[in-house]
C-alpha cells in the first residue's frame, strides 16, 4: 500500500481538495503533462510588513541555495528569482505522490514611492529570504502664504506651519 497524506474527510476543506484532486486525476493521466502537479514552477509564500521606517519582505524558499537567488530593482518593481532542483535518487523508483515542487520562481512586487531604493538588504537562513528595505526620510509639507499686490514676494510662513501641526 502507497503512502498518502492524511485527510480528515468530515471537514468541508477536505471534502473540497479531495473533489479537486479526482478532477486533476480525471482530466490528466500522466503527472507529467501537468507541470504543476508533476513538480514545475512554483511560487514561495510571501509575507510583507511596514513599520515606521522600513518595509519587510520574507519569503519562503526552503531548499534553496542562497547563491541561487537572485534580487533586482529595476524602475520601482523589486524581483526575486530563482530555482529549487529536483533531489535525484539511485533507485528506479516510480514516485506515487508528490507535494513538493521545484522549479524556477519569479515574485514582483511594486515598491512605493516612500521606498528607499537605494538601501535594501537581503539576507537568507534556514529557509527565509529576508528584505528589508528602508523608507526614504520624508520632507514636511511647508504652507506658503500668498500675498497681493506688486511689492510682495510669496514666502514660508513658519508660524502658520507650527501651528497647524
Amino acid at each position: 500500500m502507497a503512502i498518502q497524506r492524511y485527510q480528515n474527510r468530515f471537514e468541508p476543506s477536505s471534502l473540497l481538495a479531495q473533489f479537486n484532486d479526482e478532477i486533476n486525476r480525471m482530466f490528466v493521466q500522466d503527472s507529467n503533462a501537468f507541470p504543476a502537479l508533476a513538480g514545475g514552477a512554483w511560487t514561495p509564500n510571501v509575507d510583507i510588513r511596514e513599520t515606521d521606517n522600513a518595509y519587510h519582505i520574507e519569503a519562503e524558499v526552503p531548499g534553496v541555495n542562497p547563491q541561487d537567488i537572485e534580487v533586482t530593482l529595476d524602475k520601482g518593481v523589486l524581483t526575486l528569482k530563482g530555482e529549487r532542483s529536483e533531489e535525484k535518487t539511485d533507485d528506479n523508483g516510480q514516485a506515487r505522490y508528490r507535494e513538493r515542487r521545484f522549479g524556477s520562481f519569479v515574485r514582483r512586487f511594486s515598491l512605493p514611492e516612500t521606498a528607499d531604493e537605494e538601501n535594501i538588504e537581503a539576507r537568507a537562513e534556514h529557509g527565509v529570504l529576508r528584505l528589508t528595505i528602508n523608507k526614504k526620510a520624508t520632507s514636511e509639507p511647508r504652507r506658503i502664504t500668498v500675498r497681493s499686490g506688486d511689492t510682495g514676494t510669496a514666502t514660508v510662513d513658519t508660524q502658520d506651519q507650527a501651528e497647524s501641526a
